[in-house]
């Protein structure tokens, strides 16, 4: 099958996420993938530079993940969670509640499971609702975000996302959001002195906020927020689906600033990228809120396919891989990358900022407008990048990488060394170096 004939067919019959169709340029036709690279239909290999969305980890086809998911397929492919169990759940909520952020003054020890980032952060609104109702503080109902976040795209998580960038046109849907900022503590601390009674839970990304711009936080920000929703009686909820399993270069973002939310968002890389599957984390005091002889006090939510036992078995797998693969190191390696080819392209006139993180590596043009709607630039940057085998999405102005842990530091050198190049408007240097 050509490239052109898979899009063609593509054309007339799919609506795709976050896509203008009326001008969008031909999906790229993906007909494999191994490692850090996806393999179009026309032979070209292409470096997968944002991890397939976020997701995946370790690389594309990893024979672990893979060798799991065949045996479970052929064990118990599916079966309803209400009212049943299986092994793969079971095992990967222990080994998860293992290895979660242990900081005090409570454990994250309660693993309700769903199907992806948005119904992650969805679970924990509602969760945070219920819970303060039924512990007979029913006018704590209201929610704290903070500017620039995102959080997905069903209705509660839209509400606590920044609105000017994704949900505008659902405004009449949304439920109202007190918002604040990421780079000071003081309106959250005048906030909570006020209002402290009539709020549920504080939502945070916690040190990268990602749709909104790979914003970064320091440690110390993310401790006070943690430290002020404490005070305040109010949960903190740490929406870690895109910073979760190793991205910012701790297995969780919460790790840098040392503390334990009382709920954990987690998704994206939970199966190392391969299957759809979220969890949502709760503290024993939260759990046992729910607990009573009439269901009207239990937690009644839940999805076709909660807890998967396939897609349960990958995010074992992926476990197995971070604890014999020597994950952590890898990332290390690629923050060391992104330090010295991002310093190195820090003075170019056309670049505003630069930062780095973990697996993650940001750069900011120089642009009058900001945001997600200012796409040109980025698009053209995006496309020639494409003609020199890299694959990379940039939000606006904010062109960042944030690549499987499987790609190496040469590779990485590569990509931020090409968008120079393509900064320069000269030749680049690697366009014509092999496409591993």
């Amino acid at each position: 099958m050509t490239s052109a004939t898979l899009a063609q067919r593509d054309r007339a019959a799919i609506w795709h996420p976050f896509t203008q169709a009326a001008t969008a340029p031909e999906p790229l036709a993906v007909v494999a993938a191994h490692g850090a690279y996806l393999e179009l239909a026309d032979g070209r290999r292409v470096l997968d530079g944002i991890s397939s969305w976020w997701t995946n980890l370790h690389g594309h086809g990893h024979p672990r993940i893979a060798q799991a998911v065949a045996r479970q397929v052929e064990t118990l492919d599916h079966v309803i969670f209400a009212g049943c169990t299986h092994p793969p759940a079971v095992e990967l909520a222990e080994r998860l509640l293992q290895r979660l952020p242990d900081f005090g003054p409570e454990r994250l020890t309660r693993v309700f499971y769903s199907d992806d980032g948005s119904t992650a952060v969805e679970v924990a609104l509602k969760i945070a609702f219920q819970y303060q109702a039924q512990r007979g503080k029913p006018d704590k109902r209201g929610f704290v975000a903070f500017q620039h976040g995102y959080h997905g795209d069903t209705v509660g998580a839209m509400a606590l996302g920044d609105p000017e960038e994704y949900a505008s046109p659902f405004a009449p849907l949304l439920f109202p959001v007190a918002r604040v900022p990421t780079d000071d503590l003081q309106p959250l601390r005048d906030l909570l002195w006020k209002d402290a009674d009539r709020i549920a839970a504080v939502v945070l990304e916690p040190m990268v906020q990602g749709a909104g711009g790979m914003r970064f936080q320091t440690p110390e920000f993310v401790r006070g927020v943690a430290d002020l929703c404490r005070a305040h009686d109010v949960l903190f909820v740490a929406d870690e689906v895109m910073t979760g399993f190793g991205r910012t270069g701790k297995l969780f973002a919460c790790e840098h600033a040392g503390v334990t939310p009382d709920l954990m968002c987690l998704a994206k890389g939970l199966t190392g990228g391969t299957l759809p599957l979220a969890a949502t984390v709760a503290t024993e005091k939260i759990y046992e809120a729910f607990l009573g002889p009439s269901a009207h006090t239990a937690f009644l939510h839940g999805h076709s396919f909660t807890a998967n036992p396939v897609a349960c078995a990958a995010g074992l797998a992926s476990l197995d891989i971070f604890d014999h693969e020597g994950v952590l190191e890898r990332i290390a390696a690629l923050q060391q990358t992104h330090a010295a080819e991002l310093t190195a392209l820090s003075s170019h006139p056309q670049v505003a900022s630069v930062r780095w993180l973990g697996s993650i590596g940001v750069l900011e043009l120089r642009e009058e407008a900001s945001g997600y709607f200012a796409v040109e630039r980025g698009r053209k940057l995006a496309r020639a990048l494409l003609d020199r085998g890299i694959l990379l999405r940039p939000l606006g102005p904010v062109v960042y990488a944030l690549p499987p842990y499987a790609t190496t530091p040469d590779e990485v050198t590569r990509l931020w060394r090409t968008v120079g190049d393509l900064l320069d408007d000269g030749p680049s240097r690697t366009a014509q170096g092999p496409q591993q």
